[in-house]
């Protein structure tokens, strides 16, 4: 059964009736308040278009607090909050709200104080409003607020900087829609409801452009009033350059500058984790010990510069040679190892056959044109029960490298037999 409207056409207060946030109902005072041409003009209208968005969350909770069937009839304290009324004016409403019924259906009915009258709130209030438009409109990050579902719910003007689209265009999408890789939305909504906030959260978002960049999330969790969780809340922003710097210089620390490879350290760090991996999962995986012949003697009769130039040819024929999933690295000077995770030695051993014809088969040639070869000695080696390292394995593959310099060079040499 309706209110008696009669009633509230006549009250000096304004009155809002909503179902499922949509304003069924406005008084004639409503209408005045928020200046707007008729009350026909409000219906169907959510009532949150109405509320300043610092105020929104408060709002929302307060409106879910009421509408509940176990709440109906039982109104919330009033409270202030600031209006943006048809016209743009901002305004401070002092708000009561109550669950009733409505056509058969639960509804809210809402009244309204108008506070704003006094000059000194007014005067608050604007520079309250402009203190914060100013900040909003100026902030290099990004603030957004999203629902439970994930639905962006505000977005400010610095999303045109940072992705090139225009707040409208982002509201009322998915956040998940601007991520390239689900994974990352996924870990950061684990490390919300886990944390309940997050602060310099790594992640990346797609611009319009297509462009994939990385940002770094700060954010907390948003409840209702009976604790369920109910959305987030924070600022995210472009940390692109910064990431690239970082990249390059794990780049420069773990790259051989020569010949593009994994420098000593980081080849021994991936082998050592290779290594445990294939020992976890009870996998073969055979390492190999390469270390150029004579390579003096290429520097001694031809320079430092075509030694260089060297090293990279024969970098380039090794890696011809092995998968993608294999390592190389260079462990100093002309030595280099290379660790095949899921290999016996059989395979290894036709790994290293095929390294020694690419070797030998390099057409090499100094600036003047004078042409020279090398060859590789190979030493092989596996996992034994006994070895508590990689280091243990790469010892023995050492020893047997060795073992094939003695017996001649250009050839492979294994610690274990076949």
């Amino acid at each position: 059964m309706h209110p008696d409207l009669a009633l509230l056409q006549r009250l000096p207060a304004a009155v809002l009736i909503t179902q499922d946030g949509a304003i069924r109902y406005a008084n004639p005072s409503s209408v005045a308040l928020l200046e707007a041409d008729s009350a026909q003009a409000l219906i169907g209208r959510p009532s949150a278009d109405f509320v300043h968005p610092l105020d929104k969350p408060r709002s929302t909770k307060r409106i879910q607090e009421v509408a509940g069937a176990e709440q109906a009839g039982r109104p919330n304290r009033a409270a202030e909050f600031r209006i943006c009324t048809t016209r743009g004016h901002l305004r401070m409403v002092l708000i009561s709200s109550v669950g009733i019924e409505w056509d058969g259906a639960p509804a809210v009915m809402m009244c309204g104080m108008d506070m704003t009258h006094q000059s000194e709130i007014q005067d608050q209030l604007r520079e309250s409003e402009q203190n914060f438009r100013r900040l909003f409109n100026s902030m290099q990050d990004v603030y957004y607020r999203t629902d439970a579902q994930g639905v962006v719910q505000l977005v400010g003007p610095g999303v045109r900087r940072v992705l090139g689209y225009e707040p409208h265009e982002i509201e009322g999408r998915t956040a998940e829609s601007y991520y390239p890789h689900s994974s990352d939305r996924d870990a950061f909504k684990a490390a919300i409801l886990e944390k309940g906030e997050v602060s310099d959260f790594p992640g990346q978002m797609v611009r319009r452009d297509g462009a994939v960049i990385d940002i770094s999330i700060s954010s907390h969790a948003l409840y209702d009033q009976a604790g369920n969780f109910a959305g987030v809340e924070g600022v995210y922003r472009d940390v692109t350059q910064r990431k690239n710097l970082e990249r390059e210089l794990q780049r420069l620390a773990t790259t051989d500058m020569l010949t593009g490879i994994a420098n000593r350290r980081a080849f021994l760090e991936s082998a050592e984790a290779a290594y445990a991996r294939c020992l976890s999962q009870n996998t073969p995986f055979v390492l190999l010990m390469l270390d150029m012949d004579h390579f003096k003697s290429v520097n001694d009769r031809f320079g430092h510069l075509e030694g260089d130039r060297t090293l990279a040819a024969f970098v380039h024929a090794v890696r011809g040679q092995l998968r993608e999933g294999d390592l190389l690295g260079r462990l100093g000077g002309e030595e280099f190892g290379a660790l095949l995770p899921g290999t016996d030695v059989h395979g290894g051993t036709e790994v290293a056959a095929r390294i020694l014809q690419a070797v030998r088969g390099l057409q090499l040639a100094d600036l003047l044109g004078t042409r020279y070869s090398i060859t590789v000695s190979v030493g092989l080696g596996t996992a034994h029960p006994g070895d508590r390292s990689l280091r243990d394995t790469m010892d023995r593959v050492d020893q047997a490298l060795y073992t094939a310099k003695r017996r001649g060079r250009d050839q492979l040499a294994l610690f274990e037999p076949l």
